[in-house]
């Protein structure tokens, strides 16, 4: 009788493994020769060495462990030493887990796992491994329990990917939790919210929106063009690009809808197959910017404006001082003396920006502009009276306003026009009231031109800051006449400032 398995079927094939179990001497190992097998073992171990998943045979009270090359690439340094040796030997270090699950399938209690998590020493040093397996009794013709028939694979690397893909999927979550811009993903052609980080919540009023379809939970889209864009998108693949979109959407606790600017991404999201299964969004509320370039706008407008009503003013200024003066050593001293006028002038129009400012002081500034030497061409009074530094600046700008028209077409166009300005408080239905009135006569015609620039509506938006602020332009045949009302306690400095 042959001491090992040369020769013999059973341990016919099997590559590396099936060569080591035909080497060893079985004439020294419980188990015994080969030819002498029971036929359950002699059948399972045809089949482990014909397999090419992995396979382990634990057989008889000694646990003499049988396996096959892709058992084998799991015992690491072990093999090829744990061939026909115990299973104990082979895990020592996770006995304690194994040897259980062992004794069940001795006891002829089957046992399977998808995953199964060790530490494992297999390669000298800690790691973390995962398999799935199951353990199979093995019993006799009677019955009786002869061993355990394992298939199982490894599954470390599959687990290691899956963790780390759940990594990166909760890492690229946290970020977009945390981005600042509004992010959100739509799945299906009703766009249901999968996902939306706070931000974009807020920019949806603060409402609930996961779980649910677009309409459901805006509605207001489909009127605003944002729908229709969405279905674009879905349907022919193309992501679409918007900036600088007007919106309107209320919030959860008042549905009132509130406009303002958006910027936003639709990129579709596409399946395995290519085909469009969603829409990722991003979007950032711009109603700030928006409405600042406007200002800005606006500014550069009133600022245009502001620099030719100067040029006209300082071109005033040298005409009238021309016409009266006697030589051009006099009409140099007045045009020098008149040109700082209109320097102090702006010194109080830039005061009257962040401090209170005397009404007296705002007027002089502006009369002082256009005293010709040949009388005065005003007629001003008031009593004394400080007023809060943005119905200063408003007067300011109002009353330089409608002194540049007087020189452009009104009473300083000649050398006769006049101009009546009057302040004072006076009581009405609502209580006290600040008045001003501006009166110019003695001019060319004026009329309504029916066209309100820049300059009409500056005047006509009256003391900024105030409460019952009115303004009111007339035309009348000898001039125009304006006159500039408000809440007396609103003009008012606040006497903490």
């Amino acid at each position: 009788m042959l001491a090992n398995g040369f020769g013999d079927p059973v341990l016919a094939g099997g590559d590396a493994c099936g060569q080591l179990l035909r080497e060893i001497d079985w004439s020294r190992n419980p188990l015994g020769p080969p030819t002498t097998w029971p036929k359950e073992l002699r059948t399972l171990v045809s089949v482990m060495l014909g397999s090419n998943q992995p396979v382990l045979i634990v057989w008889g009270r000694e646990l003499t462990t049988l396996y096959n090359d892709g058992y084998a690439a799991m015992c690491g340094k072990r093999h090829p030493a744990a061939l026909g040796k115990p299973f104990s030997d082979l895990w020592y270090e996770i006995w304690d887990s194994v040897k259980p699950i062992l004794a069940d399938a001795y006891q002829g209690i089957g046992t399977r796992m998808d995953d199964i998590q060790f530490t494992m020493l297999r390669n000298g040093y800690p790691e973390e491994t995962h398999f799935s397996f199951s353990y199979t009794p093995v019993r006799d013709e009677a019955g009786a329990v002869l061993g355990m028939f394992c298939v199982c694979a490894e599954t470390t690397e599959q687990v290691m990917l899956r963790r780390h893909a759940e990594f990166e999927r909760e890492r690229l979550r946290l970020m977009f939790e945390q981005a600042p811009a509004a992010i959100a993903m739509l799945e299906g052609p009703d766009y249901v919210f999968t996902f939306a980080n706070p931000s974009f919540e807020k920019l949806m009023g603060y409402r609930s929106v996961v779980g649910k379809p677009v309409l459901d939970v805006v509605p207001e889209v489909e009127s605003q063009g944002f729908l229709a864009m969405l279905n674009q998108v879905y349907e022919t693949g193309n992501p679409h690009v918007g900036s600088g979109v007007p919106y309107a959407i209320g919030e959860a606790s008042d549905p009132a809808p509130r406009p303002g600017f958006v910027d936003y991404v639709y990129q579709p999201l596409r399946g395995a197959h290519g085909k469009v299964t969603g829409i990722f969004v991003q979007a950032q509320d711009v109603t700030d910017r928006v409405e600042a370039r406007a200002s800005q706008e606006l500014r550069n407008r009133e600022l245009g404006h502001r620099l030719k009503n100067q040029l006209a003013v300082v071109m005033a200024i040298v005409s009238q001082t021309l016409r009266s003066a006697s030589d051009s050593a006099e009409a140099s001293e007045r045009i020098n003396g008149r040109l700082v006028a209109l320097s102090k002038a702006h010194d109080v129009l830039l005061k009257a920006s962040d401090a209170a400012a005397a009404v007296a002081e705002i007027v002089g500034g502006v009369l002082s502009l256009h005293d010709t030497g040949e009388g005065c061409r005003f007629d001003a009074g008031g009593p004394p009276m400080i007023i809060a530094p943005r119905p200063a600046m408003s007067l300011s700008l109002i009353l330089h306003e409608l002194a540049t028209n007087a020189v452009k077409y009104g009473a300083l166009a000649n050398d006769s026009g006049r101009v009546a300005i009057r302040w004072n408080i006076e009581r009405d239905t609502g209580g006290d009231c600040f008045v001003l009135t501006w009166g110019e006569t003695g001019g060319p015609a004026v009329g309504n031109s029916g066209k309100p620039g820049i300059g009409s509506r500056l005047i006509r938006a009256g003391l900024q800051g105030t409460i019952r602020n009115e303004v009111v332009v007339d035309f009348h045949p000898d001039g125009l006449f304006c006159s500039i009302r408000a809440d007396a306690a609103s003009i008012t400095p606040d006497p903490q400032t």
